[in-house]
């Protein structure tokens, strides 16, 4: 551990992540180093890698949660926010939120990232889970993306070098680290565009239990074709294409009746039950076990078996 703290001499110690993520649950991580440049992210990966000591990257805080152990390594918080505009060419650093992207290309007309309004947390974190929503994901305007590989290479990868699939990509299942990304977006009409994105905004709002921490989609919807014949045809009024013929998980949890199903301050939301929401004191052991006992119930059910959206950290 001396190791480590020899290489970066800004590292903390045992500082709490809850208040680092949307779903205020956590314990705390044995190292913390905030990074507000590329060279940051690069020095401590490589000081984690030639100390042994495992390393996870965080940034906005959303689409994950994190064990009330905490996390045993260093956790590296990603600050890089920089970004360019030129033309209808974007590029964007890791820690940028995708809501000030929806907002500033909006503003001048490029048409893009509209489908991304109301999204929580940043650039990286949408683009190692392929992001997406009403019908759009961050690959259809990606031209590439620069990340940093296990060994702390600064690669340059194109949009196929990604392998970009339903919520995730190469650099989600090979553990990279996203550093910017730049993208190729439209011109269009500025009101239609701001429109779309507020719609989705304000559909959110209505829709999604904001008033609650929460990490966002608990699961990710079902494709159709997981379902035997006879389920299809009784499903086919809600499938829904995201970006192909899906079942919405919320549905499926609703109708296996769980609606506001508890353990200690873990709760399926009333509003929108393919969220959990904390209810004031959740662990990370309460949300793990109503995880649980949704994807039972649901499996019983619907005889299919959900899949996490939300990365568990430990």
């Amino acid at each position: 551990m001396d190791c480590l703290k020899e290489q970066l001499k800004n590292v903390k110690e045992l500082v709490p992540l809850a208040p680092y993520t949307t779903f205020k649950i956590g314990g705390a991580a044995r190292f913390f180093f905030v990074a507000t440049a590329r060279e940051d992210v690069i020095q401590a990966t490589r000081a984690a890698t030639d100390c042994n000591v495992p390393f996870f990257v965080l940034a906005g805080g959303s689409n994950i949660l994190i064990s009330d152990d905490g996390f045993p390594g260093l956790v590296v918080l990603i600050k890089l926010g920089a970004y360019q505009i030129t033309g209808t060419k974007v590029t964007a650093e890791a820690g940028v939120e995708m809501e000030t992207l929806v907002k500033e290309t909006g503003k001048l007309g490029l048409s893009g990232f509209e489908w991304a309004g109301g999204l929580p947390g940043s650039l990286g974190g949408a683009v190692r889970g392929n992001a997406g929503a009403f019908g759009g994901e961050i690959k259809d305007s990606i031209v590439s993306v620069t990340a940093l590989d296990t060994k702390g290479n600064t690669r340059e990868l194109s949009k196929e070098d990604c392998k970009f699939s339903y919520r995730s990509s190469m650099l989600k299942e090979n553990k990279w680290i996203v550093l910017s990304a730049t993208f190729q977006l439209k011109e269009g009409d500025k009101k239609e565009i701001a429109g779309i994105a507020e719609s989705h905004v304000e559909y959110r709002k209505e829709k999604h239990p904001l008033e609650y921490p929460n990490a966002g989609s608990m699961f990710k919807n079902c494709d159709v074709n997981l379902f035997t014949k006879e389920l299809q045809e009784q499903l086919k009024d809600v499938v829904k294409v995201d970006p192909f013929p899906v079942v919405p998980t919320a549905y499926l949890i609703s109708e296996a009746k769980l609606k506001g199903l508890r353990k200690g301050d873990a709760q399926v939301s009333t509003k929108h039950p393919n969220y959990m929401v904390n209810l004031g004191k959740a662990t990370s052991k309460d949300v793990l076990e109503l995880l649980e006992d949704v994807k039972t119930a649901v499996r019983e059910k619907f005889s299919v078996e959900l899949e996490e959206e939300v990365e568990l950290v430990s």
